[in-house]
């Protein structure tokens, strides 16, 4: 694809990294074919060529408007695109770099903003989400059913062993997470451990920043990832071997931070190692010999639905199936897997209408033969299928855990 980028955007390192991007891009379309987003509106201009030609133009300076900034919030980031795509294009990447372009030109109207500043301002931070959720699940009874489902019902979470091993690895504990599925990480500690494996969670940690980074919100994101790899630091210099993220989207922004700060002079070697380091918890529990693990999984019929973070964001499609199955676990048969299930972060409380239509036909796929529970690997899909299921949603690790013998 041939360009013309305004010179002042092309000087700076987002600019030639679009360049190069928009260069390998051959207008070929087999990018639409899987893209929710088009399937559900068939319109050219929200599916990723279409929205490819719109960043573009920004760049090259041609005008933008607020129906530009609609079709590219439409976009749900899931990069189903880029496990498509024969060219290789970093489609996501030149997504964010469009968006801050068209974000920098196109005033949001008030109530935009506002939603969107108060997002940010709540949900990468624990300490103020976590009370936010306990009054939302005190009152939950007294809910209409429509607003009760939107709130997650309250978990508790098991202890942790408190067992040392000799190998060590990292966990991020995450923002919403911790709050809403508290149960995740203690059943990765307590598997892990059984595996000889100790997690070690640095007290300073906080917020991966991908819910300021979709948002547009770079320098804020960046913080986020700054304070994130000096409380890590210490740990890796002291021998730890992984950095595991059981939440598959913060796990694609991890495995990024080397990208993100390569212009960072103080913090760029860190980024690169903590990046090598991030692991998947799919990608740990399949290297290792489950054999201590002795589980009881008879009668356990289980839909797995792979986070478009997990299987396009992280390449990993296939993993953490392969870990059930090894296990014992029996798959049911799901359609249109690679398709996103309509949370993708904020989306589902930005783009409720196409969030709820991707949603109704994920649930139709996974039920279509009639599984016990529903699996996945991240966060934001687990608590957005469980608002309209009619079988319990869990994060598979917790399905390990619960089947110990």
């Amino acid at each position: 694809m041939q360009t013309s980028i305004l010179e002042d955007i092309l000087k700076t390192p987002e600019g030639q990294e679009a360049e190069a991007i928009l260069r390998n891009c051959v207008h070929c379309g087999f990018c639409t074919a899987t893209c929710p987003t088009y399937q559900l509106l068939g319109d050219e201009l929200d599916g990723p060529r279409g929205r490819i030609y719109l960043i573009k133009q920004a760049l090259e300076g041609r005008p933008v408007s607020h129906r530009t900034q609609q079709h590219l919030d439409r976009c749900l980031s899931c990069r189903s695109c880029e496990t498509t795509c024969p060219s290789g294009v970093s489609y996501g990447r030149l997504l964010d770099i469009g968006r801050a372009e068209v974000e920098r030109r196109v005033s949001r109207p008030l109530v935009e903003r506002t939603v969107r500043w108060g997002l940010r301002r709540v949900l990468p931070y624990a300490g103020r989400f976590g009370p936010l959720l306990r009054v939302g699940q005190g009152l939950r009874p007294l809910l209409p059913a429509a607003v009760k489902k939107k709130v997650p019902a309250r978990r508790t979470a098991q202890a942790r062993p408190a067992s040392l091993h000799p190998r060590r690895m990292l966990i991020l504990e995450g923002c919403a997470q911790s709050s809403a599925t508290p149960a995740t990480n203690a059943a990765a500690a307590r598997v892990l451990d059984r595996l000889g494996i100790s997690l070690v969670s640095p007290g300073s940690q906080g917020c991966c920043g991908a819910v300021s980074h979709h948002l547009s919100a770079t320098r804020e994101s960046l913080a986020f990832a700054r304070r994130n790899l000096d409380a890590w630091w210490p740990h890796i210099e002291a021998g730890a071997e992984a950095i595991i993220i059981t939440a598959s989207g913060c796990g694609v922004m991890v495995k990024e931070y080397g990208e993100l700060l390569r212009q960072d002079p103080d913090y760029r070697d860190k980024a690169a190692r903590a990046s090598q380091l991030a692991r998947d918890l799919c990608e740990i529990v399949a290297a290792e010999d489950l054999s201590p693990l002795r589980l009881d999984t008879r009668g356990k019929r289980v839909a797995f639905h792979s986070p478009c973070s997990l299987q396009h964001g992280q390449k990993l499609a296939g993993v953490t199936e392969s870990v059930l199955q090894r296990l014992g676990f029996e798959l049911t048969r799901v359609s249109d897997a690679h398709l996103c299930c309509g949370s993708a972060g904020t989306y589902s409380i930005l783009q409720q209408g196409l969030s709820q239509q991707l949603l109704g036909n994920k649930l139709a796929s996974l039920q279509q033969d009639r599984p016990d529970l529903i699996a996945t690997a991240n966060i934001g899909c687990q608590l957005h299928l469980e608002s309209q299921s009619s079988v319990p949603v869990r994060h598979w690790i917790e399905l390990l855990d619960e089947a110990a013998v």
